[in-house]
């Protein structure tokens, strides 16, 4: 099977993100084999970051290690050595073979492959500006400087965002506005180009910004198109997420298509491309 990149519409090009870097729905998340394999394949993947007791960040997405780990308690409260002795978990819960990524690893391990020009990992961090120290902000610059032109920082606190980037020159960084009960909002207030243009401000050097896809349809339906602005701004825009291949998802995935946003982002890159096709 041709590796699930992106799906070209009407010369129009929508990369596929591997979420949590699965290929497929089976994958376990965050796993060194999966992440590489997109890599080195030129896909767009993502990974979450997590801050750590060691002042760095551990490759997870839950502040808590119980379920995506075999380990217990915070990951705040646990050293980067235990962290490296704990084993990811599957989609049932089962322990796997696989080990926690601290992102120094997952760097340095990126960093001996031969990574593909258009390869894109995109680092979503979690917290906030009050889970940032001098320490913590110098290890993340230290960590990424191997292969900073192959990633982009994202999250939904930009002003944690442009303080790590600046540990990291260079580096693309990315802006999610979508928090909360950001659709319930704009659905009483119908006020699709004030939240987009609003973002835009806001984040003034994201190359990215992240929006939910269901904020992008509900604001089709209510005749804006706020996938416009941000190409006008020269900027793109990733619709996220895409969790299962279904007929209703499949539907929404082709008005995102028509939409012409630039990726979507999903735990099934694989099925998501057969099914189009299909």
């Amino acid at each position: 099977m041709t590796a699930p990149i992106l799906i070209e519409r009407n010369g129009h090009n929508t990369w596929l993100k591997w979420h949590r870097g699965r290929r497929r729905l089976s994958d376990p998340v965050f796993t060194g084999e999966r992440i590489v394999e997109a890599m080195r394949l030129g896909a767009s993947v993502e990974v979450d970051l997590v801050v750590h007791a060691d002042s760095g960040c551990a490759v997870l997405h839950d502040l808590e290690l119980d379920r995506e780990t075999t380990g217990r308690g915070k990951v705040r409260d646990t050293g980067a050595a235990t962290l490296r002795q704990l084993h990811l978990r599957d989609n049932q819960g089962q322990p796997v073979t696989d080990r926690v990524l601290l992102l120094e690893d997952l760097c340095a391990l990126l960093a001996e492959k031969q990574i593909h020009p258009d390869a894109l990992l995109q680092l979503d961090f979690k917290e906030d500006l009050k889970a940032l120290t001098p320490q913590l902000v110098a290890n993340f610059g230290a960590s990424v400087a191997p292969i900073r032109s192959s990633l982009i920082l994202s999250g939904g606190d930009f002003d944690a965002i442009a303080m790590l980037a600046g540990a990291a020159p260079g580096i693309a960084i990315g802006y999610d506005p979508c928090y909360g009960e950001s659709l319930s909002r704009l659905q009483a207030t119908g006020d699709y180009l004030g939240f987009i243009e609003q973002a835009l401000v806001t984040a003034p050097d994201a190359r990215m910004i992240y929006l939910a896809y269901d904020i992008v349809l509900a604001a089709a339906d209510a005749g804006t198109d706020i996938i416009a602005p941000v190409h006008a701004a020269g900027r793109r825009v990733d619709a996220w997420t895409i969790n299962n291949i279904t007929p209703e998802t499949i539907a929404q995935v082709e008005r995102l298509l028509h939409l012409k946003v630039d990726q979507i982002t999903t735990d099934d890159p694989e099925g998501l491309v057969e099914a189009i096709r299909q």
